[in-house]
């Protein structure tokens, strides 16, 4: 296969031209395509090991593009140019099988590292094919055979940036690369003839290992797949992982387990999503000028009543300026908090909290804007939630974002006739987790609506809402590993359910 024979795919032909230009003085046999169908034919033809392809095409699109590729000839690496800060289709395009993207305007760095690590993984995909198919075969061929090709393989197997584990048929570690020792932390000599498979790999893995070992049948659904290793420091590393037995005729023989370390794909992907993050703050704020705005408004009319109350020495006056400027210094407390949470990533503190205490305190807090409005505020709480270990802020600031929603839900309800309901319940759902739902009779919300609630500064209030509220909820439940749910029915209300896990009391 020609390494450097690539699919050059875009609708416009001045980045052709100008990419090819770029990637011929770099050695690449460029094959320039105008379209996603001259692309596919194009490909079809030729079966190039590596195509760079636009996503946003008329026709047929970069996606769709890519899942052609990849029934065709799986192994073909594809990176896909997406438009700045168009991080869904990237993920869409990763979760089809890219092996990477990159931004337009399209930087030679960047594509010259993506192309790099291209023809690394096809280097390395070849490298493990040969490896696993001689490996199978060792002790079938004559004791000199075995033993040239024992030291060519040991010499793959070294170099592989993967890390590779084989054992014998009892289970016991025979192979242990360098690669392994990166990703494990163990040194081969800690390792070789002194562990089992069960000493290093997940639990999940481990226990499928063990069935195929017992039952001498082979193993099923463990193509590559993504599963957290712990390893000797305690650590868990993100890793792509794929493993089957090894036979000699119907002989199980043993075992090899193939491990890619995820941590600088996931560091990366990390950065992409903080730069969105704060990619999109820097988009909105011209919308937010408009909120801030309105608060001036009500601090200046506030200001003002205050004054003349002042002049009058009239204290009914002070007490409603003072009362508006209360409400509008809230509302930009409010604000700045939600920005900052937003903009930066934030570990959970965990502390020994009742989540019960905390609920019933949003509760407390909201009473007197629900019993003003003539809203009845239920509490459903579950005793059988004792002491946890949570984060005690990041629950309290999620059950009052959606008290105060909810709240909001019924004075936004057009039916005047109805008797308003909030209810706040806590559930206890297992050993690890806790269950909070927020749901009122408000006036709900088409599917249209919630398909955007976590939309980046989508907000149904007007002038009254900055969007952020869900935005910053979701991320804390996120951070915390936790979910959220939503149901909602268009003038019958709404529940938002969250999810959360809880460790062992913190000592």
């Amino acid at each position: 296969m020609n390494e450097k024979k690539l699919l050059l795919v875009d609708d416009e032909e001045a980045i052709v031209r100008v990419l090819s230009i770029s990637l011929k003085s770099d050695g690449y046999n460029v094959i320039p395509a105008h379209s996603g169908q001259e692309g596919l034919e194009l490909f079809e033809k030729n079966i190039p090991p590596i195509v760079l392809t636009d996503i946003k095409m008329p026709g047929m699109d970069g996606l769709e593009l890519l899942r052609r590729i990849k029934n065709t000839n799986p192994d073909t690496e594809v990176i896909v140019i997406t438009g700045h800060g168009d991080m869904d289709s990237a993920i869409e395009a990763l979760r089809y099988g890219a092996s990477d993207f990159i931004n337009k305007p399209v930087r030679d760095e960047a594509l010259a590292i993506a192309l790099k690590r291209a023809r690394e993984k096809i280097a390395i995909r070849n490298q493990l094919t040969a490896y696993t198919n001689d490996l199978e075969h060792m002790c079938q061929i004559a004791t000199e055979e075995v033993r040239r090709k024992s030291d060519f393989q040991d010499k793959l197997i070294t170099s592989s940036n993967d890390g590779i584990v084989a054992t014998d048929e009892n289970g016991d570690i025979v192979t242990f690369n360098p690669g392994a020792e990166m990703i494990f932390g163990y040194s081969r000599l800690e390792v070789v003839r002194k562990m089992k498979f069960d000493d290093l790999y997940p639990e999940e893995i481990a226990e499928e290992f063990r069935s195929g070992f017992r039952r001498k049948r082979d193993m099923k659904g463990w193509g590559w797949k993504e599963v957290a290793i712990l390893n000797k420091n305690g650590m868990k590393v993100p890793v792509r992982f794929s493993g089957t037995l090894l036979y000699e005729k119907d002989t199980v023989i043993g075992s090899v387990g193939f491990f890619q370390d995820l941590r600088e794909i996931k560091r990366l992907q990390q950065e992409l999503v903080n730069s969105e993050r704060l990619a999109a703050i820097g988009q909105t704020v011209a919308r937010l000028a408009h909120y801030i705005k309105n608060i001036l408004t009500g601090l200046k009319g506030g200001t003002y009543i205050v004054n003349i109350g002042l002049d009058k020495n009239d204290e009914d006056k002070l007490r409603t300026g003072w009362s508006m400027v209360q409400r509008n210094i809230e509302r930009v407390s409010y604000l700045v908090m939600d920005l900052l949470t937003y903009s930066k990533e934030r570990d959970p503190d965990y502390q020994n909290c009742y989540p019960n205490d905390i609920a019933e305190d949003v509760c407390e807090l909201m009473e007197g804007k629900a019993t003003q409005n003539q809203i009845s505020l239920i509490r459903d709480f579950d005793h059988a939630i004792g002491e946890l270990c949570m984060d005690p802020d990041a629950i309290h600031r999620c059950l009052l974002n959606f008290v105060s929603n909810a709240i909001d839900a019924c004075l936004f309800d057009l039916d005047l006739e109805k008797k308003w309901e909030v209810r706040v319940k806590t559930e206890y759902v297992n050993d690890s987790a806790v269950k909070f739902e927020v749901s009122d009779n408000g006036s709900g919300m088409t599917s249209e609506v919630k398909e955007k609630l976590f939309t980046a500064f989508f907000s149904t209030k007007g002038g009254k809402g900055t969007g952020l509220g869900l935005l910053v909820t979701q991320k804390l439940v996120h951070e915390h590993g936790g979910k959220i749910e939503v149901t909602s029915e268009p003038g019958r209300g709404s529940t938002f359910t969250m999810i959360l896990p809880f460790r062992k009391n913190a000592k």
